[in-house]
């Protein structure tokens, strides 16, 4: 399997315990499982496959430490690698819901990565995201409603790392 690091921005730990959540399905070492205000853009260089986690805030907005992180990623040669998105959101914010997935793909989909990991918004409720591909109604990564839908949690991370698996 290829060498996979987890990068996650969390402000009231809800994301972080999903990076960690992740990780323990993909027999991740927590070594590598990694806080963005706590590392800079060029830890991911040691990395095959990068799972990139945020949550969303105010009016669809990444989480705040990745304005930072997610600018010196711009920079970087991604070729050759593997992205994979995943993200926390509220479904009661039905326009807006998850839009921080697609506000970090903004800052990496210029680098020459492989994007994978798509995963079915079905079972959600909301109006609109950004992270949904309108053609497919697939999202960009694994959406999850921690607030909401903490009780699916544990099944899509199995759904959606099973994916992943295939797709590495």
């Amino acid at each position: 399997m290829k060498k996979i690091g987890i990068f996650y921005g969390s402000t009231t730990g809800t994301t972080a315990k999903v990076a960690r959540k992740i990780g323990a399905a993909l027999n991740v070492d927590p070594n590598d499982i990694h806080d963005v205000s706590n590392v800079g853009p060029a830890a991911v260089g040691e990395y095959e496959l990068l799972l990139l986690g945020t949550s969303t805030w105010g009016n669809g907005e990444v989480q705040t430490d990745w304005y930072d992180f997610g600018e010196g990623m711009k920079a970087l040669s991604l070729k050759g690698k593997k992205i994979a998105f995943f993200g926390c959101g509220n479904e009661k914010m039905k326009k807006t819901f998850c839009n921080g997935i697609e506000r970090v793909y903004d800052y990496v989909k210029d680098t020459g990565a492989d994007f994978i990991g798509e995963f079915n918004a079905e079972g959600y409720t909301f109006e609109n995201s950004a992270a949904r591909d309108e053609k497919t109604s697939l999202m960009r990564g694994l959406v999850l409603d921690e607030g909401n839908e903490a009780k699916l949690t544990d099944s899509r991370i199995k759904e959606w790392t099973a994916l992943l698996t295939k797709e590495i």
